[in-house]
């Protein structure tokens, strides 16, 4: 049976209805535009994936345009790291281009305004700008210095650009309508002063575009069929398509800007200033924070490519804001590693298990399963011997019939390896069990084939042979905020609602296999959930952090409260 096509969704349909009424397909060209004043994060990804997502489709090129207008916040730190964040979600440009390499264009274009009276240097205060802006219900007055004449107008953009002028001092406003009841429609400020080296440019510009005049341009130069951007972009939609009349030609494809939601996520912050924040106090170690929602920080704590990409294809694209349950992305890549990640134990709560009836110096090599989702991911051998870890809570002296784990008097099957029975156990001054003395059926030995290996016992247990085991630092990670949407009061600091407990730290002892293992490495710790290995790790020192439970227990724990 064949699959029904799959529907597509606004933006779709909005390239389809201009290839419907004569847009030429050879002519489509996308684009992404960031802003390299901070990381790309999770909502980003949306974003990302559409634009690209467009390009694949129609076979058609996708620009990554930095509109880099701002050096005091822009970096180059910034730039490298969204062009990794973009190629690690599995997508290609076709031109690196930055808004700083159209910067005498726009420029002339500037001068083309003054000329045509369309443009004047303001030398009013901004407070001063703000007060004659007017409000949404209330018509601007015009400034003082809005009919200076073209000539003073070209002396003084002129130098502004050779920096004669202080910071503040002046600003070029495009000239348009102080009555317009689209506020951005105003008299928008096109040029402002800036004594600040560019990350590119260097020292060569004393003065620079403001976005708004900057991205259509781009825009533009570039032939940028569908410029798609954010709803808050969508009263400046009407701005954007007055910059370009005045300097569209015929000949030239000409930008169109449509606008969907932005997603914003519960339990996090999308904000570049906030999470900078969270940077600069310390909350988190840096951009890249398995904390973080940045998706360089979701790439270190272990979320794959893929899964951030079915992620976003499950959500789509939505004409209204909303608040997407950060669970469903854990879905995501816990499904994905589920498929992809190979199996191992490791033990992070340890106590001691001495099996009192194996030899003593005695090693066996178990078989073990690398992936049952995954045929071809083949086998390993595991080291068993006689004295073991277990997990703390995976033994009581006494527990009742629901509790299917290790007890005294009570059977558990050790994974891949053998049937034990607890009969006594040792604890210190305090009450703390210490050791756990167990005996084992020697004829039960997993995949043996023996009756006594077929004999069914409800709990099954992992375990490492602690002669053998390999300490590891394991990271445990959990919401880095405690309500749903942090940023969402008036009278309130999102910064009051972290997590005090978002990282735990613990030693861990995992088996020997892993000791070939590198960074970014994705594995199972069976029964424990998903981890991966630390940018931080090294030979000596193994670090690992916890991308996701096996289930979801917070919507678990959130439902009980």
């Amino acid at each position: 049976m064949e699959e029904a096509p799959k529907s597509l969704n606004f933006i779709e349909h909005i390239v389809e209805e201009d290839l419907k009424t004569g847009f030429p397909k050879e002519k489509l060209r996308f684009r992404f535009p960031p802003e390299p004043n901070g990381y790309l994060h999770i909502g980003h990804a949306s974003s990302i994936c559409l634009n690209f997502g467009l390009g694949l489709n129609y076979d058609s090129p996708v620009n990554l345009r930095f509109d880099d207008t701002n050096p005091a916040k822009e970096e180059q730190e910034y730039v490298d790291a969204i062009k990794e964040d973009v190629r690690w979600l599995g997508y290609q440009w076709d031109k690196e281009c930055y808004a700083s390499d159209y910067f005498q264009q726009l420029y002339d274009w500037a001068i083309m305004l003054i000329n045509k009276g369309l443009a004047y240097v303001d030398s009013q205060s901004s407070e001063e700008m703000a007060k004659q802006k007017g409000t949404p219900t209330e018509p601007g007055t015009n400034s003082p210095f809005r009919n200076r004449s073209i000539t003073e107008n070209l002396e003084l953009f002129d130098k502004m650009k050779q920096g004669d002028f202080e910071e503040g001092s002046h600003v070029l406003r495009a000239k348009i309508d102080m009555k317009s009841s689209n506020m951005l429609m105003r008299d928008p400020i096109i040029y402002r002063i800036l004594h600040r080296a560019h990350h590119r440019t260097n020292t060569a510009w004393c003065i620079y575009p403001m976005y708004d005049w900057a991205h259509g341009e781009s825009d533009y130069i570039e032939q940028v069929s569908h410029s798609f951007c954010t709803l808050e972009f969508a009263m400046h939609r009407e701005l954007y398509d007055w910059f370009l009349d005045q300097v569209y030609d015929d000949g030239k494809v000409r930008p169109k800007q449509r606008e969907f939601a932005r997603r914003n996520f519960s339990h996090t912050v999308v904000s570049k200033r906030k999470l900078l924040q969270l940077v600069e106090s310390g909350i988190v170690t840096g951009w890249d924070d398995p904390r973080m929602p940045t998706i360089s920080g979701l790439r270190r704590r272990g979320y794959t490519a893929e899964s951030i990409r079915n992620f976003v294809d499950t959500i789509g694209i939505a004409k209204r804001d909303n608040v997407v349950d950060v669970s469903l992305l854990e879905f995501h890549v816990r499904e994905h590693l589920n498929k992809v990640s190979p199996r191992v134990m490791a033990v992070l709560n340890p106590v001691k298990v001495v099996i009192t009836n194996y030899p003593e110096g005695q090693v066996e090599w178990l078989d073990a399963e690398n992936n049952p989702e995954d045929e071809a991911a083949g086998n390993r051998e595991v080291p068993f011997s006689r004295e073991l870890f277990i997990e703390k809570e995976d033994f009581r002296e006494e527990a009742n019939k629901k509790f299917f784990r290790l007890k005294l008097g009570g059977e558990v099957r050790l994974k891949n390896g053998y049937i034990i029975k607890a009969e006594s156990c040792t604890k210190d001054t305090d009450g703390n069990i210490m050791e756990i003395q167990c005996t084992y059926d020697p004829k039960s030995k997993s995949g043996s084939g023996t009756e006594e290996s077929l004999r069914r016992v409800k709990g099954t247990l992992h375990w490492v042979s602690i002669e053998h085991a390999v300490p590891a630092e394991v990271r445990i990670y959990d919401r880095l905020f405690l309500d749903e949407t942090p940023d969402a009061y008036k009278d309130r600091d999102f910064m009051e609602f972290i997590n005090s407990n978002s990282l735990k730290t613990v030693t861990g002892y995992v088996e020997p296999s892993l000791k070939s293992s590198k960074v970014g490495d994705k594995f199972q710790f069976q029964r424990l959930g998903y981890f991966n290995i630390d940018l931080d790790s090294t030979p000596e020192n193994m670090v690992f952090n916890k991308t996701v439970g096996l289930r979801d227990t917070w919507a678990k724990m959130q439902k009980k409260n």
